[in-house]
């Protein structure tokens, strides 16, 4: 897979687009918002899996003798 954060973004603001659409209403608003509210979700999980990721990074840069829990460690 080859997906990055910056793709994430990217879809995050299409989104927003389509939840900005004045044409749609109804239930075709409400699938759209409900499709939002689980990308949301998703999003949200990948974000802290990065955040948790980029610390453990910091924390090796920062102590040079700093191993990685087993279940982090690629």
């Amino acid at each position: 897979m080859k997906n990055s954060l910056l793709d994430l973004n990217n879809h995050l603001f299409v989104v927003l687009e389509r939840l900005n659409d004045e044409d749609i209403a109804g239930e075709r608003l409400e699938q759209e918002i409900s499709r939002a509210k689980a990308v949301n979700s998703v999003a949200e999980s990948i974000v802290n899996n990065a955040r948790v990721a980029l610390e453990a990074e910091k924390l090796k840069a920062e102590y040079a003798d700093f191993s990685k829990p087993k279940m982090i460690e690629r």
